[in-house]
C-alpha cells in the first residue's frame, strides 16, 4: 500500500469531489529513474479509483496502465491526471512500469503529455493514433526518456502501423480489437477461439509489429469473470507466438504470468549444449532431452535470454 487508510480515504473524496487544488498541493515534479521490462502481463489501473492505485506497489503485472481514457467519466478526468501524477510521485522503484493511457491528442491527450512529462511515468500510452504524422506528434510531445506506447484500433492506423516505429522510443503496440472491429463495421461478435477473420488480425499484428522493431501486446479480453475461456485465449496466443496480453484484473495477470513464461533453463542447457558440439565441427545434432538441435534452435534459445 502506498497510502495509509485515511490519507486514501481523502485522495479519494478529492477526487469524488474534483477538487483539484488537493492534488496540486501536493504534486511536485519529480525525476525518476525509467523502467524498463519485457512485459507479459499489462494490466489496466483506473486512474479515478484511489483503492487501485494504492495497490500499485503490490501488483504482480509487468505494467500497470494507469488509464485516463475510456471508462473515466469527463468529468473526472482531469482530477484522474493529478492523480495518476501523485500515485507516481509516490510509487516505489518495486512498482510495475507504469504506463499512462492519455485522451486522444486532439481531445485533452496534449494537455495531459504536457503536465505527466514533469513526473516522468515510464511510459505513455497514445490512443487513436492514425499515422505517422500522429506519432511524430507524439514524439515531439512526450520529453525523453519516457517512451512511446501506442494503441492500434483504428481502421487508418491497421493500414499502417508497421511504420510507426520511426524513433526507438517507439516500443509498444497495444491492440485495441473491439474499437478495431467497430472502426471497420465488422461485427464484434466474431470475437471467438480460431475465427479466421480474428486469426488474421492477430498474425498480422504479431507479424508486422515484430518485423517493425515494435512490442506487441494483445488484447483485453473483457469477461473477465470467464478465467477458463481467458486462460484457452493466452494457452492459443502463445502458440502463435504472442509473449504479452492485457489484463483488467489481478486474476488475469495470474494466468498470464503462468502461461508467458518460459523456460530459462532449457535456453541455457541448449546454448551450451550447441556452443560445446560447434565446437567439435557439429551444428546439428539429435539431443536426448530436447531433439533435434541445430543453428535456428540455437538461436530461438539466445532470444529466449535475451528477455
Amino acid at each position: 500500500m502506498i497510502f495509509d487508510t485515511q490519507t486514501l480515504q481523502k485522495i479519494q473524496q478529492a477526487i469524488d469531489s474534483c477538487d483539484e487544488e488537493f492534488f496540486l498541493q501536493r504534486l511536485a515534479p519529480k525525476s525518476r529513474e525509467p523502467k524498463r521490462v519485457r512485459i507479459h502481463s499489462a494490466l489496466m489501473v483506473s486512474a479515478h479509483k484511489a483503492k487501485h492505485l494504492n495497490k500499485l506497489d503490490e501488483l504482480e503485472c509487468d505494467a500497470a496502465i494507469l488509464n485516463l481514457e475510456d471508462g473515466v467519466a469527463p468529468k473526472f478526468k482531469r482530477v484522474a491526471l493529478l492523480a495518476a501524477a501523485l500515485f507516481i510521485q509516490h510509487a516505489p522503484p518495486t512498482a510495475p512500469m507504469l504506463v499512462v493511457r492519455i485522451n486522444p491528442l486532439e481531445e485533452g491527450g496534449e494537455e495531459e503529455i504536457a503536465f505527466l512529462n514533469a513526473y516522468m511515468p515510464d511510459a505513455i500510452r497514445v490512443p487513436k493514433v492514425r499515422s505517422v504524422e500522429d506519432v511524430a506528434k507524439a514524439l515531439g510531445l512526450i520529453e525523453e526518456p519516457i517512451e512511446v506506447h501506442l494503441s492500434i484500433e483504428t481502421k487508418e492506423a491497421w493500414r499502417g502501423f508497421g511504420g510507426f516505429g520511426i524513433d526507438e522510443r517507439v516500443s509498444t503496440l497495444y491492440l485495441g480489437i473491439l474499437d478495431l472491429l467497430a472502426d471497420l463495421d465488422i461485427p464484434q461478435s466474431i470475437l471467438r477461439l480460431q475465427n479466421p477473420t480474428i486469426d488474421h488480425i492477430l498474425a498480422k499484428f504479431l507479424v508486422e509489429s515484430k518485423a517493425s522493431g515494435l512490442y506487441p501486446v494483445s488484447f483485453v479480453y473483457q469477461n473477465y469473470q470467464d478465467l477458463e475461456e481467458f486462460e484457452e485465449w493466452c494457452r492459443y496466443e502463445k502458440t502463435m507466438g504472442y509473449e504479452a496480453k492485457a489484463c483488467i484484473t489481478p486474476d488475469q495477470v495470474g494466468v498470464v504470468n503462468r502461461i508467458f513464461s518460459w523456460d530459462r533453463q532449457k535456453a541455457l542447457y541448449i546454448k551450451e549444449r550447441f556452443e560445446r558440439m560447434r565446437e567439435q565441427g557439429v551444428t546439428g545434432f539429435v539431443d536426448k532431452k530436447y531433439g533435434f538441435i541445430d543453428e535456428p534452435i540455437y538461436k530461438d534459445a539466445l532470444n529466449n535470454l535475451k528477455r
